[in-house]
């Protein structure tokens, strides 16, 4: 009886698959090409860091009136504090505080009021402009006469206007900076939802008969978020930079709410009597958080829109 030879089989090894690589490592990976941009980002998480943290990392409360010695006043940068208990490396201010620990605790002040008035002011401002864009016809042309009248105010102007009304506060002037803020949202989410309005899965959704609200939020409202989120960027600066000019005309934020505005405005006084660092080092605080998120929302354009690369 004869055995069948079979043939051997060969092997052939398994090549490995090519890793799928995640939108969020390429985009993370996109945005860090930038060595300015990767230094700006490392520099923001350190300046939230050091306002999330100001508690607990700063010599002293600068407004915890058992804590501050009036005979520090003015005291120029490098100066030990009357008790001996530790050094003001950049001076005090008018009332004896520390002007290290009066920066970080302006700056979660400053920090809190440009991102929570940017978060409410983009809310707003997308439901405005996809419901524009959506609706079409003479509620478009009414939503759309409305944000033009908001955005043919001056900003600063119409930001004084109401606080004069409403009083100071940091509730109050969150409220004065979304009133100023959400036409820029609008404008811009209303222009995107117009082109993905038309598109085909938009009309594919509406003959299933899903409600406008689903087709809204699920459908248009993800793809018009790549230019809101730049436009979110630089709205939280300016309305950082909003604040500070307010607080700095004495119509911001009290006293006992301080913000770095308000910090630049107790020391302009002294300017002439040549205490620079009251109002310099929070002034350049002030000017270094605005570049910073300002290089972040770039290199966010830049990565969202590879074309304005060009």
């Amino acid at each position: 009886m004869s055995i069948a030879e079979t043939p051997a089989t060969v092997e052939t090894p398994n090549k490995p698959k090519p890793a799928v690589e995640s939108p969020l490592r390429r985009f993370a990976a996109e945005f860090l090409e930038s060595r300015v941009a990767a230094g700006a980002l490392l520099m923001l998480g350190l300046i939230i860091s050091l306002a999330a943290l100001a508690p607990w990392i700063t010599p002293q409360n600068p407004y915890d009136l058992a804590q501050v010695d009036v005979l520090d006043s003015r005291l120029p940068p490098g100066t030990k504090s009357s008790s001996g208990a530790y050094t003001h490396w950049l001076g005090t201010d008018g009332a004896g505080r520390d002007l290290v620990s009066a920066m970080i605790y302006g700056l979660r002040i400053s920090l809190l009021v440009g991102a929570a008035s940017g978060l409410i002011a983009m809310v707003i401002g997308t439901v405005v402009g996809m419901t524009a864009a959506y609706a079409g016809g003479r509620t478009e042309t009414l939503i759309m006469r409305v944000v033009d009248l908001q955005l043919s105010f001056p900003a600063i102007l119409l930001a004084l206007m109401l606080i004069a009304v409403l009083g100071k506060g940091i509730d109050k002037i969150i409220i004065a900076l979304v009133t100023v803020q959400w036409a820029y949202y609008a404008r811009t989410v209303r222009g995107t939802a117009l082109v993905e309005a038309r598109k085909e899965y938009v009309e594919a959704a509406r003959c299933l008969g899903l409600s406008s609200a689903r087709i809204l939020f699920k459908h248009i409202g993800p793809n018009c978020m790549a230019p809101l989120i730049v436009v979110a960027t630089v709205q939280t600066a300016h309305a950082i930079a909003l604040e500070a000019t307010l607080s700095f005309l004495g119509v911001g934020l009290p006293q006992t709410e301080p913000s770095l505005g308000l910090l630049i405005s107790n020391g302009f006084e002294y300017m002439l009597s040549h205490k620079y660092w009251i109002s310099f080092f929070p002034g350049l605080v002030l000017l270094i958080t605005i570049v910073i998120i300002n290089l972040v929302g770039d290199q966010l354009r830049d990565v969202l829109n590879p074309r304005l690369k060009k």
